[in-house]
């Protein structure tokens, strides 16, 4: 009956965690001192409001108190993982593959989007949830998969940070010696988290802009085509010759530990999950402080591909440039104009590593803490997923060389750790939005649902075309053969165990609302 089910929604949203609940022992992600407060609407409009069941007009103040989560989750969107798929995209099509990091960018935005309401409407994060939601063996096993995810972006951002630092020192300072100076990033994000999250979030705006006039500045000086890049964003093109860089512009686009990071992220701010009108409020905010900060993003890839499109597109060595070459290929072809363009690269380039790093510790204290109900202090956390990254990375900066072919290859088998950990974040995410036990009233709807679970297929495609190109140029002998053969199988088999999961709670919802009505 209709009065059943409205008793079951008051129930759900009376469940949500109070504002200001200090009494349970679980980990959360903001203590109530930590976070910021939203409200400068007076009592009476909320009330009016709550009771029109609509939210307060539209202000410009509150949507500033709202803005900074939008601004760190971009970041993954500029790591320098994206930024080499863009200069090698950029190098290899042209121009042609701008409309798909258009629509892979505006696919990340739904996905992160989800993530956003996830957080506000219930008061908990991803790794939270998953640690509720699923049977003891599952939550181990999915947070392995996040923690390993995490590992291969972290290895990556170091990396690209410790040759942003290379360059920057004039080639003085060895990768070994830049994975050091990188790894004492940590304290950089522990000293600013003491003075609270808006200056944590200051600090991420200062590195987003940086990257956007440094990569500007090189936009400026190259002069790119402003026709081919209309052309390129506008009218799709993909030939059999640029399917691996479009693969790659993709998989760039969601990075699992990022959709964790977001649904945290949001709860930075006082929002009472007890009334509607409110958590719709944050909602609305928050999808447009997200939409800018992913269209700024946006635009600093747009610069980053037409750069080495207009310079390198077509030449002899387009297929050779890779993050750590590309900044002594731009001096080569551009040399000194008004603004030395090596250092340019390298400024953005450090921007981009040192961002990514610091949100992916900030990340890996809230994977660590949701799924294993850690309590432990911020510093002890932050040095554990510190290490988790750096210890490898060590290990690669003094084993690899930059200049090495094995260093492709490396990044190659990190992008496909990270590819592989697609579904484990997507799929749960998902579960969880539709789920009207977990979501109340903010439960998405099925034409969201249809899109998103449309948006997440054509995502796991992609990463399965890069997981089964990867093993068959790299995999050899019947040895390894079978052994990732098995793992495959086991692969497989747990990620349609949460797709049919997911469908079960589904038709036990519909049944639900079929005798509800």
């Amino acid at each position: 009956m209709a009065s059943a089910r409205k008793e079951a929604e008051a129930r759900l949203l009376v469940s949500s965690p109070p504002l200001d609940s200090e009494e349970s022992d679980e980990e959360r992600a903001y203590d109530s001192d930590e976070k910021v407060a939203i409200s400068i609407s007076d009592e009476d409009e909320y009330a009016a409001a709550e009771a029109a069941g609509s939210v307060p007009p539209f202000s410009w103040r509150k949507l500033w108190r709202f803005t900074g989560p939008g601004f760190l989750m971009c970041i993954a969107f500029l790591d320098p993982g994206n930024l080499e798929g863009d200069l090698q995209s950029g190098a290899i099509a042209g121009y042609s593959l701008l409309w798909l990091l258009l629509w892979a960018t505006v696919m990340g935005l739904l996905i992160q989007l989800l993530s956003a309401r996830l957080g506000v409407a219930t008061g908990r994060h991803l790794a939270e949830l998953c640690r509720e939601e699923y049977p003891a063996w599952a939550r181990v096993a999915l947070w392995l998969m996040a923690e390993l995810a995490l590992i291969g972006a972290d290895i990556q951002e170091v990396i690209g940070s410790a040759i942003a630092i290379k360059i920057l020192g004039g080639g003085s300072i060895p990768l070994w010696g830049g994975v050091i100076i990188t790894a004492l990033d940590c304290f950089i994000f522990l000293f600013l988290e003491n003075y609270g999250v808006r200056k944590l979030e200051a600090f991420f705006g200062v590195l987003v802009a940086t990257m956007a006039i440094s990569f500007a500045i090189m936009f400026g000086e190259t002069k790119p085509s402003g026709k081919e890049l209309l052309i390129g964003v506008t009218v799709p093109k993909l030939s059999s010759k640029t399917i691996k860089q479009a693969v790659g512009v993709v998989g760039c686009i969601i990075m699992p530990h990022n959709v964790f990071l977001h649904s945290a992220l949001v709860q930075s701010r006082k929002i009472d999950t007890n009334k509607k009108s409110r958590v719709q409020e944050a909602m609305n905010y928050y999808t447009i402080e997200s939409s800018v900060a992913l269209a700024l993003s946006f635009f600093i890839n747009i610069c980053v591909t037409t750069v080495f499109a207009k310079g390198f597109y077509g030449t002899q060595v387009a297929s050779t440039i890779g993050l750590e070459n590309a900044g002594e290929f731009l001096q080569e072809k551009y040399g000194t104009m008004l603004f030395p363009i090596l250092y340019i690269w390298g400024i953005g380039l450090l921007a981009s590593g040192q961002s990514s790093t610091i949100t992916g510790t900030y990340a890996g204290q809230f994977i660590m803490g949701g799924f294993l109900n850690l309590r432990l202090k911020k510093w002890v956390r932050s040095l554990i997923t510190r290490s988790f990254a750096i210890v490898p990375t060590i290990i690669v900066a003094l084993f690899f060389d930059t200049e090495d072919s094995t260093m492709d290859t490396l990044n190659e088998s990190l992008n496909v750790l990270q590819s592989v950990q697609i579904p484990f974040a997507l799929i749960p995410l998902l579960t969880l939005v539709s789920k009207e036990q977990v979501m109340g009233a903010f439960r998405i709807g099925p034409i969201t649902k249809v899109v998103s679970w449309i948006v997440v297929a054509f995502l796991i495609i992609i990463n399965g075309y890069l997981l089964v190109d990867f093993f068959s140029a790299e995999i050899r002998g019947p040895f390894l053969e079978s052994s990732v053969g098995a793992a495959l199988v086991v692969y497989v088999a747990f990620v349609i165990y949460l797709i049919l999961r997911s469908c079960a709670l589904f038709s036990r919802q519909k049944n639900f609302s079929s005798s509800s009505n």
